[in-house]
């Protein structure tokens, strides 16, 4: 059996929880809300909150867990990173009154910062040979200022709305944080096996991200031009139709390109253009 911990609310509970039924774990819910075995797969998910699960999976508590970036690199705690998921983006910046003017880092000599990461913002200001007070705060961060408890704030931003509504800009981006797939460093044989097995579903789901399955009709004297702006995994499926001058087109294109790219096929003769997405993708 692995254990997976995972952050027990907010945003990064809600797309793990979509990541893990996207892969088909299904979990038994019942009076043991912390701790939830699923259905036809060996893993158990405990909940935790987000600043304890890289020691929680260092010290064995977890196997494995699925945290942000940021939480990931403030603890230090010794888990090893195996797969950055690619959701929950987010950054950790530094921002400061709206009106107050800013030409750079030497603008925090001497003031407060809240924060909730000081050990990433401690390691940034030595860097920069900035010296500052750091007021620690658990949560509410951005409100600091406004009530005088900091001249700036060090914090999350995904949106940048939560600085606005209370009166600040950002200044400096520190670093770009993701969800994080990380594992204790001495799984037994059997539970790599089960993350191996984990991680080769998360694959398949994230492959298939941001792409459509494309079948169309395309005349044979515009073939080449078409399977030019056409790349599949490796080559698109060609298959004869029964009028000779015609061909079947299948392929997998990028969401990105979509529109562009369908724009173009029209043009050169596509017809019945069928555009279907893809749930899963085995690479």
């Amino acid at each position: 059996m692995l254990r997976i911990a995972v952050q027990s609310k907010g945003r990064l509970y809600d797309e793990t929880m979509l990541l893990l039924e996207e892969a088909g774990i299904k979990l038994n819910r019942g009076k043991r809300i912390l701790l939830l075995s699923a259905k036809g797969f060996p893993v158990e998910v405990l909940f935790l909150r987000d600043d304890d699960i890289p020691q929680a999976v260092a010290n064995g508590v977890a196997d494995v867990g699925i945290v942000g970036e940021n939480e990931y690199v403030e603890k230090g705690a010794g888990a090893r990173l195996v797969k950055r998921l690619g959701f929950s983006k987010c950054r950790l910046s530094l921002a400061i009154p709206k009106d107050e003017a800013y030409q750079g880092v030497a603008w925090f000599e001497g003031k407060m910062i809240a924060t909730s990461y000081p050990e990433i913002l401690t390691k940034y200001l030595a860097e920069q040979n900035v010296q500052a007070e750091l007021h620690v705060i658990s949560g509410s961060v951005e409100i600091a200022p406004g009530i005088g408890l900091a001249d700036a704030i060090f914090d999350i931003v995904s949106s940048g709305s939560t600085l606005v509504s209370n009166q600040l800009k950002e200044v400096e981006v520190l670093m770009q944080s993701e969800a994080l797939l990380i594992a204790n460093n001495e799984l037994s044989r059997e539970k790599q096996e089960i993350l191996d097995e984990l991680l080769f579903r998360f694959e398949a789901i994230q492959a298939a991200e941001c792409k459509k399955y494309v079948l169309l009709n395309a005349p044979k004297d515009k073939l080449s031009e078409i399977v030019e702006m056409l790349p599949g995994m490796k080559s698109p499926t060609i298959t004869p139709l029964a009028d000779e001058g015609w061909v079947s087109v299948q392929t997998v294109i990028t969401e990105k390109h979509f529109w562009e790219i369908i724009g173009k096929l029209k043009t050169l003769g596509a017809e019945g253009i069928l555009i279907i997405p893809i749930e899963k993708m085995i690479l």
